[in-house]
């Protein structure tokens, strides 16, 4: 989890950018299609200067505050190391609070301003001891994170004393003897990763910072009744500003003493990196530089509440107490008429105890993974070009929107990937200069196709003209087609009728010629009689001789009329046979001209239906046209 780290209230200005002195700290990140500026935890610093520049107050930071509480309410025995600057920032409520961290639990209070006293002792001795000369000044654990991480070859340089914090745990442990876990009440984001590093020997458990601190207090309402820190100290209260070191040291070596005093979140590591070869070589003529990450020291420190720094109340305070350290005393190290030799003295005096041993630890080269890779030529040549800077001009704006201080501190951030050609400005003024060249010649192009536009819906309106007319025609002869077809559907449906009846009527002839034919066998059935009767006259007659002879004749000729009966009657009936096949055949004729009729009265029928539906769609065609005409007379009316 980083230290530092971005809020949801990041609009990805780069500001924190354009503050930050470790390239890669800051890296622009495109999350749900907004920008966003996240923080890379192992190159950050936690030097604060993000805090300073961001106004909209996305960057938070992460500390041990709401654990320290939780394990005081778990009843962990836990003693508190109080920074210098603690007392001056809130001098109302100092005492108070110190009470309710008391209530709540705090076994100790330590005063740093004490341990800050063995720093400046640790100093002095480690210059006379091995000749120390040019080194750095290590107090503040974000110059000490540059250095690990960016210009390692200046470890050498870094001063191997404790810093004021380091030394007074240090004290607590080993020499007051305190087992108890510490905290550490502190004014610094930074002191987070100076209290992991595995250099400083675990001495402390917890970084408590001003500002989560005091917002927990008055949360809960933590003051108790006014308490104080145990050890008296001296002028190590002055540490928190800037220069604190260097006045200490003047203190007891003189002002001859040349310290070099370099403070400033940027300021201070534009200079390491600007003098880095003089130092590491020993070619500056400082005793040491004192460097500190903030301007205005650790009385204002990164995790100080921000309000503070808008007056000057703060740094009065810190006057304040740094008088009431110096004394009228004599052999005293804070002695005011004293000399800087005799303070000394003095000084060596009340630690002689001490082992300067004690108070000294090692750096870790961190540059692996922290520096970045420079482009060769061709690879930054390539950005240049995709980011369309093709002139030397082009390629030195340096305008320092992106955040970095020049067009070729951005093609280096682009090459390592911490950041996108999309961040220039310039490159999206060329963008959109470029996007409206394109829409001017659009709008130009769509000016030309109006005017075709124009001429076009004019034809269209000529063409729709014609089309009326011929829809007038077509709908004028649907209409006479409707009636025609009406007309013969009437037709067809009599002669339906006829063939009905016609149908009727040859039923009708069937039924008498089945009454004739019964007739006729009727008529053979008496001839035949008549038939036998004339043969049995005959046969009468013959045996009456003479007298028989006149009934003969009329037996003969009976006889006759009966067969030409029966003749007449047969032939009848073949007649009405052939009468009903023909009957019959036409019959058969008759039902095919009713089917055949039917299938033209339902086609002629169909036919005035759709006739009449042709007309209606024709009505249709004629309003629809109407319609897209004013539409169009429209159209060409806006687009004019």
């Amino acid at each position: 989890m980083s230290l530092v780290f971005t809020n949801d209230n990041c609009v990805g200005c780069n500001k924190c950018i354009g503050a930050c002195s470790a390239m890669g700290a800051n890296i622009h990140v495109e999350e749900d299609g907004k920008s966003r500026i996240h923080v890379d935890g192992d190159k950050c610093i936690a030097c604060g200067a993000c805090f300073d520049v961001c106004k909209h107050k996305a960057r938070e930071f992460n500390d041990d505050t709401e654990r320290f509480f939780a394990d005081l309410a778990k009843g962990e025995r836990i003693s508190i190391l109080l920074a210098p600057a603690f007392q001056a920032n809130y001098p109302q409520e100092y005492e108070t609070v110190l009470g309710g961290l008391k209530q709540a639990g705090v076994n100790r209070i330590i005063s740093i301003s004490f341990a800050a006293d063995i720093t400046t002792w640790g100093y002095i001795n480690f210059i006379q001891k091995y000749n120390f000369l040019g080194g750095i000044s290590q107090p503040c654990p974000a110059v000490v994170g540059y250095i690990e991480r960016y210009t390692p070859e200046l470890i050498p340089k870094l001063f191997p004393v404790h810093s004021p914090m380091m030394c007074g745990a240090v004290y607590a442990k080993k020499y007051m003897g305190i087992t108890d876990k510490l905290a550490f009440i502190s004014p610094c984001i930074a002191k987070k990763m100076e209290i992991d590093d595995p250099n400083c020997g675990g001495y402390i458990s917890y970084n408590v910072t001003f500002e989560h601190l005091m917002k927990y207090v008055r949360a809960h309402n933590l003051y108790g009744a006014p308490c104080k820190d145990e050890i008296e100290y001296g002028l190590g209260s002055e540490y928190p500003m800037p220069g604190g070191l260097k006045e200490n040291v003047f203190w007891f070596l003189g002002e001859s003493a040349l310290v070099r005093q370099m403070e400033g979140e940027k300021h201070m590591y534009h200079y390491l990196e600007q003098n880095k070869k003089r130092i590491k070589e020993g070619k500056t003529p400082y005793l040491f530089i004192d460097a500190l990450n903030c301007s205005s020291g650790c009385l204002y420190g990164t995790a100080t509440e921000p309000e503070k720094s808008d007056t000057e109340d703060v740094f009065y305070e810190i006057l304040k107490i740094r008088e009431n350290c110096k004394k009228d005393v004599k052999k005293s190290p804070w002695a005011k008429k004293a000399t800087p030799e005799e303070r000394l003295k003095y000084l060596n005096k009340q630690f002689e105890n001490l082992n300067l041993d004690d108070f000294l630890r090692k750096y870790t080269d961190r540059a692996v993974g922290c520096r970045h890779l420079v482009p060769t030529r061709d690879e930054a040549d390539a950005i240049y070009m995709d980011m369309h800077k093709i002139t030397p001009e082009q390629r030195c704006i340096d305008c320092s929107c992106c955040g970095y201080e020049s067009c070729a501190d951005m093609v280096t951030a682009i090459h390592n990937g911490f950041n996108v050609k999309e961040n220039c400005i310039h490159y999206i003024k060329d963008m959109v200069e470029n996007e409206k060249l394109e829409i001017t010649e659009l709008m130009e192009e769509l000016d030309r196709q109006k005017e075709s536009l124009v001429e076009m819906v004019a034809e269209i309106n000529s063409d729709f003209e014609g089309l009326n007319e011929s829809v007038e025609q077509m709908e004028a002869g649907n209409n006479s087609n409707a009636e025609e077809s009406t007309g013969i559907s009437q037709d067809v449906q009599d002669v339906t009728e006829f063939c009905r009846k016609l149908e009727e009527s040859l039923a009708e002839i069937g039924e008498l010629l089945a009454e004739l034919k019964e007739n006729n066998d009727q008529v053979v059935n008496v001839a035949t009689k008549t038939n036998l009767l004339a043969l049995n006259a005959s046969i009468e007659a013959a045996r009456a001789g003479e007298a028989g002879r006149g009934f003969s004749v009329v037996a003969t000729e009976i006889n006759e009329l009966a067969v030409s009966s029966k003749e007449t009657a047969n032939n009848s009936n073949m007649g009405q046979k052939k009468i009903e096949v023909a009957i019959n055949e036409i019959l058969d004729e008759a039902q095919r001209l009713l089917g055949v009729v039917d299938t033209v009265c339902n086609r002629t029928q169909n036919l005035a239906a759709a006739t009449e539906e042709m007309a209606a769609s024709s009505a249709n065609i004629t309003e629809i046209s109407n319609v897209i005409k004013e539409k169009l007379e429209t159209l060409v009316g806006d687009v004019e």
